[in-house]
C-alpha cells in the first residue's frame, strides 16, 4: 500500500453506519427477542408484511435489502410459528406471496409502537432540522450507492 494513506476504519462511513445499525437494531431487538421471541430478521419481515402484505419473499429481500437465504429462513420460522402464511398470488398461480395470520398481525401491533418510541428517543438527540438533514443525506446516499451498483 505504498503511497495510500492507511485506512481508518473508526473514519470509514460504511464501517461506521455498520456500526451505528447494529448497535440500534441491537438495542430494540432486546426487548422483541425476550418479549416475542423474534430475531431482528424475524422482526423485519414482520414489519415489511405489516406495511406491504402480499409480497414474495424476494419483494421483502429486496425492501429490506437482506439476503435472501436469511429472509426465507425466517420466513420458515414464522409460517412454523403460525405468524406468517404463504399463499398463491392473485394475478400469477405460479408465484407465492406471504400475508401476515392474525397472529402475525398481533405481534407487529404490538411491536411497532415499541420501535417508533425507540425511534423518537434516539432522534429526540437531534434538534428538528438535523432530523431532517439526516433523512435528507441518507436518501441521498442511497441513491448515491444505488447509482453504482
Amino acid at each position: 500500500m505504498a503511497g495510500n494513506a492507511p485506512l481508518e476504519l473508526e473514519k470509514f462511513l460504511p464501517y461506521r453506519l455498520s456500526v451505528l445499525s447494529n448497535t440500534v437494531s441491537q438495542a430494540i431487538a432486546r426487548e422483541y427477542e425476550t418479549r416475542f421471541q423474534l430475531s431482528i430478521t424475524e422482526w423485519r419481515v414482520v414489519a415489511v408484511l405489516g406495511r406491504y402484505d402480499g409480497l414474495s419473499a424476494r419483494e421483502v429481500a429486496e425492501r429490506t435489502a437482506m439476503d435472501k437465504v436469511a429472509v426465507s429462513r425466517a420466513v420458515a420460522e414464522l409460517m412454523k410459528d403460525g405468524r406468517v402464511k404463504r399463499s398463491t398470488a392473485d394475478h400469477d398461480k405460479r408465484q407465492s406471496v406471504l400475508c401476515l395470520t392474525a397472529k402475525g398481525r398481533k405481534v407487529y401491533a404490538d411491536i411497532a409502537p415499541l420501535a417508533l418510541e425507540h425511534e423518537r428517543r434516539l432522534l429526540a438527540h437531534l434538534d428538528s432540522e438535523e432530523q431532517q438533514w439526516l433523512g435528507r443525506i441518507i436518501d441521498k446516499l442511497l441513491q448515491a450507492e444505488k447509482a453504482l451498483a
